[in-house]
Formats: C-alpha cells, sequence, structure tokens
C-alpha cells in the first residue's frame, strides 16, 4: 500500500473507527483521540505489512481504547456523584454534517444503552462491542484481549445479559410522545400530572460533577425534583428547553435561562422509565448545534478541562 494512498484507506474507514471508539469508551473527547492515534501509528508504520487495513486499524483503535477504559476506570474512582457517558447532540432537523453523524448512523447508541456499557469491566464491553457490533470474530478479539476464544465468548456473553436487561427500543414517534407528554406535565406544574408519566420504577441519574443532587428514584421524589427544577428556573426556561436529539432520541438541551445540561430518556411501558441528565460541562463536547442554538451562546462556549 503506497504512503500517499493511506491517508485515503484511513478516511475510508474514519467512521466506522469513530463508531467503534465511542461505542468502547463513552467518551466523544475520548473517541476522537482514538481515532487520531490510530491514524498516527498507521501513517507510520510499514504499510506493505498491513494485508488487511481493516482488521489492523480496528486492533489498534480497540487497544488504544482499552488503555484509554483503564484510566477512565481510575478517574471514575475519584469522581464525585453518578458517571454518565458523554452524549452525542444534534438538531433534530437537518443540518451542517458532523463526525459524529456516522456514530448515530451505525446502529443503537442510545443513552440508556451507553450507560450498561459503562458499568461493564473492559473485557465484556470490548468483547460485546466488537462481536455483537462489528462482527469481529471471536478468535481476533481474543487477541485483542489476550485470552482465549472461550474466554472471549464468554465475556460477551456476560455483557449480553447486563444488556438484556434494558427495556427494548420503541418506534421514535412513540418514544417522542412520551417525552412530550412529561414536558407538558412539568410545563403545567401538577404533580399527578407529572407522576403520571412516570414509570414506576423510574430514576433520574444526573451527571453534574458533584455540584448537585445526582440520583433519585422512584415516580413522587423524581417529580417533585423535575417540578422544583421548573420552580427554581421558572416556567419560561422549561418552555424554552430545546428539543435536540441525544444519541438518536428525543431529548433537550437548556436554553439561556439556566445552566447548561443535556437530557435525555429512556422509555418503556409507555412512560419515561429514566432521565439522565448531564449538568458537567465537561462532557458536552458531544454537542453540536451550531451558532443558531441558544446553548453554544456564551459561556456555553467555554473551554473546560476533562474530569
Amino acid at each position: 500500500m503506497p504512503q500517499r494512498d493511506a491517508a485515503e484507506v484511513f478516511e475510508a474507514r474514519r467512521p466506522r473507527l469513530l463508531s467503534l471508539a465511542y461505542r468502547l469508551t463513552g467518551s466523544v473527547a475520548d473517541a476522537e483521540d482514538a481515532v487520531q492515534d490510530s491514524w498516527l501509528r498507521l501513517a507510520g508504520a510499514d504499510l506493505a505489512t498491513i494485508d488487511d487495513p481493516d482488521a489492523w486499524l480496528t486492533t489498534v483503535t480497540t487497544r488504544v481504547c482499552l488503555d484509554r477504559l483503564r484510566s477512565a476506570a481510575v478517574r471514575r474512582e475519584r469522581y464525585v456523584g453518578q458517571w454518565l457517558p458523554e452524549p452525542i447532540v444534534r438538531p433534530l432537523a437537518s443540518a451542517e454534517p458532523d463526525p459524529l453523524d456516522a456514530v448515530i448512523a451505525a446502529g443503537d447508541v442510545r443513552l440508556a444503552l451507553m450507560v450498561v456499557l459503562d458499568t461493564l469491566p473492559p473485557a465484556q464491553r470490548t468483547a460485546l462491542v466488537l462481536h455483537d457490533v462489528f462482527d469481529v470474530p471471536f478468535a481476533r478479539i481474543a487477541e485483542i484481549l489476550d485470552a482465549t476464544p472461550a474466554a472471549a465468548r464468554q465475556h460477551a456473553s456476560r455483557a449480553r445479559r447486563a444488556v438484556a436487561a434494558l427495556p427494548e427500543p420503541i418506534s421514535p414517534p412513540e418514544h417522542d410522545a412520551v417525552i412530550e407528554r412529561l414536558h407538558t406535565a412539568i410545563r403545567g406544574g401538577d404533580l399527578n400530572d407529572v407522576v403520571a408519566a412516570l414509570h414506576a420504577d423510574v430514576e433520574f441519574v444526573g451527571d453534574a460533577d458533584g455540584t448537585t443532587p445526582t440520583a433519585l428514584r422512584g415516580p413522587d421524589h423524581v417529580a417533585r425534583f423535575l417540578l422544583g427544577l421548573a420552580h427554581r428556573y421558572g416556567g419560561a426556561a422549561i418552555a424554552s428547553l430545546e428539543p435536540v436529539a441525544v444519541n438518536g432520541g428525543l431529548g433537550f438541551v437548556a436554553g439561556p435561562a439556566m445552566p447548561p445540561r443535556v437530557t435525555a430518556f429512556s422509555v418503556a411501558d409507555g412512560r419515561v422509565r429514566a432521565v439522565y441528565d448531564v449538568a458537567n460541562r465537561a462532557k458536552h463536547r458531544g454537542v453540536r448545534l451550531g451558532q443558531d442554538s441558544a446553548f453554544t451562546h456564551g459561556t456555553r462556549q467555554e473551554s473546560v478541562e476533562k474530569p
């Protein structure tokens, strides 16, 4: 493979590698860095020795992501409060293309699934993603994990059991109707209406790096918390929440009257099963909305350090 062709080979595979890296790390920043690292390694490699660029780049990207997963595990031990993945936020309507569009287009990356993936040990997460999403054979996964094929299969099987506990995805119109019902109820301010829009096992998970309460369970507790936010910031602020696509599903970002936050939802049995509220600005690197969005104005453009 001539050196001049290396960039073409890599660019043709960049969307797939970005999709892989995001699923492996749950971080837009780490995924983009891992893909860039893979390019640098390809550019510096003896290309004549690479018979299968797909396999080579998949292996390199996965190993980079494994290193980042282990580093993230150390960070999480020091992290205050709940930890959520970095969401990918795009406009609902057509907009300028973004490399992250390929991550959504490649398949299911709903935030509820990413939350579960973040709870898995690195080997289980890697085996599941590589085999079930990217069709990598267990023999190659075993080489990447420095394990036997039987062990790689076992890692994937255990990960599947964790993922199987998630509610089944529903159609976008059904999902949107449930979220809109909750939004309307919060704007109306009636506790009973908000409770009625919530699943009996609902949970609220907020990632604010320890600055606010971050975990609530049960419809009454969650409803009171959501109405408390509405009261704190005012009805106009709640009404101004901007509908967006969060990891492919309907969610919201805050308007200018509220601190920047990204909110996503999981739905089960026609009600909201989980609310994921990402208020930590260090995890807003995947927010790609353009200058017309109130979220991108003012302090929302500040540079922040990773946790």
